[in-house]
């Protein structure tokens, strides 16, 4: 049996979430250690996976909700 990891077992390499890879301040490219500046879903042949530098999904908001659903 084969462990699952953290965000699944099949990732698509991108710069966003490489070891190599820092994003910039205003969050729109990657500043790469072997490639210089380049697009965050960009991905070479180095690519070593940072499972702490991806960013989860927002929760759902809850319902709304009314009083009377709350009455007896």
């Amino acid at each position: 049996m084969a462990k699952k990891k953290l965000f699944g077992n099949h990732i698509e390499p991108a710069c966003e979430y490489c070891e190599n890879g820092r994003m910039t301040k205003d969050g729109q490219m990657v500043l790469c250690e072997r490639h210089g500046i380049v697009a965050p879903y960009f991905s070479c042949r180095k690519f070593i996976y940072a499972p702490l530098k991806r960013i989860p999904k927002g929760n759902k908001p809850l319902p709304q909700y009314k009083q009377e659903d709350f009455d007896f």
